[in-house]
């Protein structure tokens, strides 16, 4: 492991990542709510594990982000992944509270925005998650609106996702993307992506066809001094989606026991994904895991086309 030079910020390379920045080779940041509150143990290390070895696999190198006992760590060794996938009350952290988490010392699994802000400080530009946050269903009436959106719009961070999470209002996160000027960019489909579906009925904004097409697009952002990040929803493949139509029947009843439960806030999203595991037998988590090495296989391929752009 390599610490950060600043004296002010606990901040931990991993010895893989640390090499990866002083030889320039691409690196592609994961986050690890995903690992913590997304999958139980030992599904959750399994496919951690897993995505870090498709990344290597591309070319480039994983870095997985967590804070664990108030020191932020960009990529984990494995005794530490083993440590972060069976912790309990681990705080999920996004951009309000991931300074208050490094200060009380606490362990904190970080969310797409925190993962945002620690890929950028540590100067990785290519995140690989399953789906983003966004417009919550009912946000006309709880406010419920992702942080991932206005991180979105403010950090520069290329975000390979397989779409907003089906269970958000899909069509009202689009337009919070497009007001905030975030590109929407859906690899090789006219149509964006539903999480664990590869249709929302929805017309994509942008496409592209090729990770060289990506990389070519950031760097056009880049010389036109256009700040925040980037969108690539990317298809869940199609042996392993569940379709839209059977997946909002699903859904809508996880949505009920939420509401007749009192959840809200930050545990909406963990209860919802519970919810639809149980009451898909299990099809959500296989397909949750289909999409995140999807995502990390794309990723690899972008952020590899990013280098050889920059030698």
């Amino acid at each position: 492991m390599t610490r950060d030079i600043s004296p002010l910020l606990p901040i931990v390379y991993s010895r893989e990542v640390a090499e990866a920045k002083a030889s320039n080779t691409a690196i592609v940041a994961l986050e690890s709510t995903i690992i913590t509150h997304g999958m139980p143990y030992p599904k959750n290390v399994e496919m951690a594990k897993s995505v870090e070895q498709i990344i290597r696999d591309g070319g480039a190198v994983p870095a997985t982000i967590a804070i664990i006992e108030g020191v932020l760590h960009i990529g984990l060794e494995n005794d530490m992944l083993e440590k972060l996938a069976k912790l309990k009350d681990v705080m999920k952290v996004s951009r309000a509270d991931i300074a208050f988490a490094i200060a009380e010392r606490r362990s904190g699994a970080t969310t797409v925005a925190a993962t945002m802000i620690a890929a950028a400080r540590a100067g990785i530009s290519v995140f690989a998650t399953g789906g983003i946050g966004g417009v919550h269903r009912g946000a006309e009436e709880s406010f419920d609106i992702s942080a991932d959106l206005e991180e979105l719009a403010k950090t520069a961070v290329i975000v390979v996702c397989a779409g907003a999470k089906a269970i958000l209002d899909i069509p009202k996160t689009l337009e919070v993307l497009e007001t905030r000027g975030v590109p929407v960019v859906t690899y090789d489909s006219e149509e964006f992506p539903a999480f664990w579906s590869r249709q929302s009925g929805l017309k994509s904004p942008l496409s592209l066809q090729s990770p060289a097409a990506i990389a070519n697009f950031q760097k056009l952002r880049d010389q036109l001094g256009l700040n925040g990040g980037m969108l690539i929803a990317n298809p869940v493949p199609p042996e392993n989606e569940i379709e839209r139509e059977e997946m909002e029947i699903y859904i809508g009843r996880a949505l009920a026991e939420a509401e007749r439960e009192g959840v809200t806030g930050k545990a909406v999203t963990p209860f919802l994904l519970d919810r639809i595991f149980h009451i898909t037998e299990g099809r959500s988590l296989d397909t949750n895991i289909a999409l995140v090495e999807n995502n990390a296989r794309l990723a690899a391929e972008i952020a590899v086309a990013m280098a050889f752009d920059r030698s």
